[in-house]
């Protein structure tokens, strides 16, 4: 598959290999493999399913004209591990969100002929979220497909490192702008924008997906919620909070501690929390003691474990 052109990678904000953090190094190494090492690390610690994404950068990076075909070799390459492992492992669409009608339809194609069951969006694209007029065409097509698309973050714009993240020690304000904190607080904006928008009320049966707990939104959602409230009654149909409750999903992806999860249940409910170990980036094996040890009724594990994401992939493993 083609390399995204390093000019390119640079300048969205990732630092070249030589200053990235040896663990982030360590990760992209595994994320190469989509077999038999990858598989013995799932066994070892009694993973099933892991469902496949492209990580980092893509085709969000590259110009309608070239991201295109670069999201459909992606999605070739990812769809031949899938084959050849259908019972362990499922894959979410990467789409070249630059061109939105090229995206919807490669989304058809990734649903209905590679049988994925959703998409990933990594954070903003050319400065835009989603809740921009522009990739109506995308969920619109999620919505119809009836798969979710899953909303991760990136390296967050130019304007928002200058003002939040410059002059600190590196790698500090790198990793303060992504892992230590940006991501959550951008996908929380993200969500945010997408319900005060109004993309949520006229995509009603769209399904989100966030991460690492929710985002800070738990947190949050109840102040949020209060603040708006006033306002969002003159032209939404459902409050900030149902809208959320109704439409966004929750991963455990990559937070292995009990409080947040106690914070997510409390917020989101239990129908609407998956397990999720954000491999290569966290590690099977905590996921796993993460699991094991949740404090909750054995019904309430065994739907945040699978059945939630069985019933909202649609996964037959």
């Amino acid at each position: 598959m083609s390399r995204i052109p390093k000019k390119l990678i640079l300048a969205r904000g990732f630092p070249p290999p030589e200053k990235q953090p040896n663990a982030t190094m360590m990760a992209h190494a595994k994320l190469q493999d989509l077999g038999e090492g990858r598989l013995a690390d799932m066994d070892a610690a009694g993973v099933t399913v892991q469902v496949l994404s492209v990580s980092g950068p893509g085709a969000d990076l590259l110009p309608a004209s070239e991201g295109v075909s670069w999201a459909k070799e992606a999605n070739d390459v990812l769809a031949e591990a899938v084959g050849k492992y259908s019972k362990r492992f499922a894959g979410f669409a990467h789409l070249p969100v630059t061109a939105p009608d090229a995206a919807a339809e490669e989304l058809g194609r990734c649903v209905r002929s590679l049988g994925f069951v959703g998409a990933l969006v990594n954070g903003l694209t050319q400065d835009r979220f989603l809740d921009d007029p522009m990739f109506e065409p995308i969920l619109a097509q999620a919505e119809q497909l009836d798969v979710p698309v899953y909303v991760h973050p990136n390296i967050p714009p130019q304007a928002v490192r200058n003002a939040y993240y410059a002059h600190l020690p590196e790698p500090m304000g790198f990793l303060l702008s992504i892992a230590g904190f940006g991501w959550h607080a951008e996908t929380a904006i993200h969500v945010l924008r997408l319900i005060l928008s109004g993309t949520l009320d006229r995509n009603p049966k769209l399904k989100i997906i966030i991460g690492h707990m929710g985002e800070f939104l738990p947190m949050t959602l109840a102040r949020t919620d209060a603040v708006t409230r006033a306002e969002t009654s003159k032209y939404l149909k459902r409050t900030l909070a149902q809208t959320l409750q109704e439409q966004v999903y929750v991963t455990t992806s990559g937070q292995f501690i009990y409080p947040p999860l106690m914070a997510l249940l409390a917020t989101f409910g239990v129908d609407h929390v998956l397990f999720s170990i954000d491999y290569p980036y966290s590690t099977n094996d905590r996921g796993r003691a993460f699991l094991d040890n949740m404090p909750l009724a054995p019904a309430d594990v065994e739907k945040i474990a699978h059945g939630n994401a069985d019933k909202l992939l649609k996964l037959q493993n």
